[in-house]
């Protein structure tokens, strides 16, 4: 018997930036009939492109939903930003689609992000369909595309159109497993047998190949094919299924997104040949070690307290957040994806990672930035929901009871940061709650407050990421922001052994204050830290005033030293003083361990010690030496390479903080946006005297 969850297709839109996702999906509602006219991206009347941010910059910018019906399928269609720093969102999209359709620009080819992304979709062994688009184009075409697309993955790569027509006479499709021709005129769709005579002939050669590579996915139709039988268009097409979910055939489509031409031809193929969420395997869960649900999509617990959960509609319900967005009038909208089970309007799941429990108040089904609210989900369908108490993006919403936990996406450590502050001091409290609220909704962003340079820093994947975000929450929050550059967290040490006397003595009648300290001072080995000994005799000092040397040194060093930086790394022990019966107190002997302090820095001087990161950049091999000739510059330690896998290496470095601060934005331009990086902190060393 067919379910809801058998006719639903979860398809995510993934593809370089301007290779015209946003577009396709305009055209996909279009030849549904969800919209009378298409909307354009440079005119901000998307149904996808919904923020002002996206309007501006006439580019998506964040991941859109929309839900609509193709026949008697329920299409729930992922469209995330193209554009590299954004590739969190479409991460994400991969993580709950059950097909990738791969838009590609008929004009360019291959472009850096559809290659990343195919490796991200790879990972997760998820069905992929390639779809060129822009045939209409100048300069357009198919051939060479389809060349560019075999020469960096494979074989596997299936064309099942041919172009009828490029560019300016670009009029259809030549369907290679039915033989028949789809021609567009003024929007609507003519079918024919009978084939155009200029592609005729490639047209039978190309269906023969087709054939024979489809065949071989399955032993008795290749026997039927080596007889010499007739294999019918439902053999061929089931063949194709069959090797599309097994991840060995991806196919390749083509059409215009502007003009809707093969648009819904795209649609009618991925209906027929994407898996329903009910075939692709489970996704994986954590749990306490048993198998905590009903139906038949659970496994059983392994060893290690993970298990495989299927989507069964008839189990218990499960559900995943994996995405947050704010909506000015309804405020937050969860976007789910209902793994199992059927979850009902006010149903109650718990939070897994807060331990509340949820009701489910409003489920929405969605589209764009309209929501329709709906009564029931079935196991593997995506929905929205509204008024929910605590929900960040990751969350899992399970039945009471439950252990089970779904792995959240692990994103690479941003690397790009600014430091803000509200302009105004009331805006400040404002402020920390609207960062706080805009990481919810997208953890690929991080805000840090740096004890040592009094800064809040937001860090995103690159600067286009953190600009959009701090519009985003001007906007949103009204906020005015001032914005600097991070500051270095340079510190300094002493630069030898020293002994010095801080002596402190105030008499203006009265009870007065007094105290002598003797120290000696010594840096110690990087990363020691701070450490105070007593080495005092005879009650010089009274054993209760003693630990208020070593807090006045701890204050001094806090407060800089000579160039203004933070003392580290340093030893002071106390070796004899001076005190007094009546003025001699706590106080008086905080100041006299801070002047010894100051003396000793006098005395010997400072020097500054700069933070390290340790750096790895992942590019293809060809672009090692620029990589590794362009870190020696900002006076980087190469310590090795590693292949990466795919033609590509990674090379490992130290190199100071100070230097890296632009490198994510210098990397993409030297690497044509090729180059991953990842920073993390290392240790402080001597920085050089400026010259």
């Amino acid at each position: 018997m067919t379910t809801e969850t058998d006719l639903i297709r979860n398809i995510a839109l993934v593809g370089h930036q301007g290779n015209g996702k946003t577009t396709l999906a305009e055209a996909m509602l279009f030849r549904a009939g969800v919209v009378t006219r298409p909307g354009r991206v440079e005119s901000g009347n998307t149904v996808l492109d919904t923020q002002p941010e996206e309007h501006d910059r006439t580019q998506s910018l964040t991941l859109g939903l929309a839900s609509f019906s193709w026949g008697d399928y329920r299409i729930n269609l992922l469209d995330p930003p193209g554009y590299a720093d954004f590739v969190g969102d479409a991460t994400t999209a991969l993580r709950v689609a059950d097909v990738a359709v791969f838009v590609i620009d008929g004009v360019s080819g291959l472009q850096v992000n559809d290659e990343l992304l195919w490796q991200v979709a790879g990972e997760r062994s998820i069905p992929r369909i390639l779809f060129v688009n822009k045939m209409d184009k100048e300069r357009a075409s198919f051939d060479v595309v389809l060349a560019g697309i075999r020469d960096h993955f494979g074989s596997g790569v299936e064309p099942v159109d041919l172009p009828v027509g490029e560019a300016s006479a670009f009029t259809g499709v030549a369907d290679l497993l039915t033989e028949h021709v789809i021609l567009y005129d003024s929007g609507s769709a003519n079918t024919s047998d009978e084939l155009p005579a200029d592609i005729a002939d490639r047209e039978h050669e190309q269906h023969e190949h087709l054939v024979e590579d489809v065949v071989e996915i399955e032993d008795d139709l290749l026997s039927k094919y080596l007889d010499g039988e007739d294999i019918s268009v439902a053999e061929l097409e089931h063949a194709l299924r069959a090797g599309f979910a097994a991840g060995s055939l991806w196919p390749v489509l083509c059409g215009s997104a502007v003009d809707a031409i093969a648009v819904d031809r795209l649609l009618d193929f991925v209906c027929r040949i994407a898996p329903a969420p009910s075939e692709v395997p489970g996704i994986e869960v954590h749990g306490d070690g048993v198998a905590e649900m009903r139906g038949d999509g659970v496994a059983k617990m392994r060893g290690d307290g993970v298990a495989e959960v299927g989507c069964d509609p008839s189990g218990d319900p499960l559900a995943y957040v994996f995405k947050t967005q704010t909506d000015e009038y309804v405020g937050q909208v969860a976007l789910v994806k209902i793994l199992s089970g059927t979850v009902h309007a006010d149903d109650v799941l718990v939070n897994q990672r807060t331990g509340a429990k949820e009701r489910l108040h409003n489920l929405l089904r969605v589209l764009g930035s309209k929501h329709t609210a709906i009564d029931t989900a079935e196991a593997g369908d995506i929905v929205g929901a509204i008024k929910l108490t605590d929900v960040s993006t990751g969350d899992t919403l399970a039945p009471i009871g439950s252990s089970l936990t779904v792995p959240p996406i692990v994103h690479r450590r941003p690397v790009y940061g600014i430091a803000v502050a509200a302009e105004s001091a009331g805006d400040e409290d404002k402020l920390a709650t609207a960062l706080a609220e805009l990481v919810s909704d997208d953890p690929t962003l991080e805000v840090t407050r740096d004890s040592e340079t009094h800064q809040t820093v937001v860090r995103g994947a690159g600067d286009v990421h953190v600009q959009v975000a701090l519009t985003r929450l001007k906007r949103r929050y009204g906020i005015t922001l001032q914005t600097e550059p991070v500051k270095i967290a340079y510190r300094e040490t002493l630069l030898g052994t020293v002994e010095t006397e801080g002596r402190h003595k105030k008499q203006s009648g009265g009870h007065g204050q007094f105290g002598v300290a003797t120290v000696r001072f010594e840096p110690l080995p990087r990363d020691e830290g701070y450490e105070f000994v007593d080495e005092t005799r005879g009650g010089v000092i009274p054993k209760s005033l003693i630990p208020a040397v070593g807090k006045g040194i701890a204050e001094s060093m806090g407060r800089g030293g000579r160039h203004g930086f933070p003392l580290v790394d340093l030893r002071a022990t106390v070796l004899d003083g001076k005190h007094h019966s009546v003025d001699s107190d706590d106080f008086s002997f905080r100041m006299a361990g801070a002047l010894a302090l100051r003396a000793a820095i006098d005395k010997v001087g400072t020097l500054v010690l700069e933070p390290v990161d340790h750096v790895e950049v992942t590019v293809p091999s060809a672009l090692q030496g620029d990589v590794m000739a362009d870190l020696g510059r900002r006076r980087g330690q190469i310590e090795g390479t590693e292949p990466a896998g795919d033609g590509e290496i990674t090379v490992i470095a130290s190199v100071p903080t100070s230097e890296v601060t632009d490198y994510p934005v210098a990397l993409r331009s030297m690497t044509h946006g090729r180059g991953r990086l990842a920073l993390s902190f290392k240790c402080y060393q001597e920085r050089p005297e400026p010259r």
